[in-house]
């Protein structure tokens, strides 16, 4: 019994020396790499007041804890090409938009919440400004694109990750990457 109540509190003692240990971490370019590779599906046809619009996303950077807050900022690179009247008209968006990180447990990802549009712009020939008809647009399809698509997933097929991943975790943002900590 004796033993018991040692090994009981050895690993209680464990567990709270654990609670600020980062068990595993992501930086911006592992969060650009992985969603990079999802770009093809951020490509979709839409209508904005009745004008066929087919918009694609080119690039997109990551920019982790910005400003010592706890956010996960992205920026879109994105081109557009507007069908009107027979002609084809090219466009070139940036989008930067933020959003708070969550880890989910049982898709084994980090996905953002709260997400909101920060900034955009339109380049259209000679008209370079901010054009809010293509923002709730935008918007929509990239809120549908990051409800499904984490900005990181685990690699549970690594063993080490795979049995890490099994504990309750949260989530620290700093600047520049996302720590996973167990939540003990």
């Amino acid at each position: 019994m004796r033993l018991l109540l040692i090994i009981s509190v050895l690993f209680l003692s464990a567990c709270n020396a654990t609670q600020g240990i980062s068990i595993f971490s992501f930086t911006d370019a592992d969060a650009k790499a992985a969603l990079t590779k999802q770009l093809p599906k951020l490509s979709e046809r839409m209508r904005v007041m009745g004008v066929n619009v087919q918009f694609d996303v080119n690039d997109i950077n990551v920019n982790i804890g910005p400003d010592s807050r706890d956010v996960i900022a992205l920026g879109f690179d994105a081109s557009a090409e507007v069908d009107a009247l027979l002609v084809k008209y090219p466009l070139r968006l940036a989008l930067q938009i933020e959003g708070s990180p969550f880890y989910d447990s049982e898709t084994k990802a980090i996905f953002l919440r709260n997400v909101k549009l920060l900034d955009s712009s339109i380049d259209a020939g000679g008209f370079k400004g901010n054009l809010s008809l293509l923002n709730n647009e935008t918007m929509n399809l990239i809120n549908a694109f990051l409800a499904v698509n984490p900005v990181y997933r685990l690699n549970t097929s690594d063993p080490t990750i795979g049995m890490l991943s099994r504990l309750p975790l949260n989530i620290q943002v700093v600047q520049g990457a996302v720590r996973l900590v167990p939540n003990l």
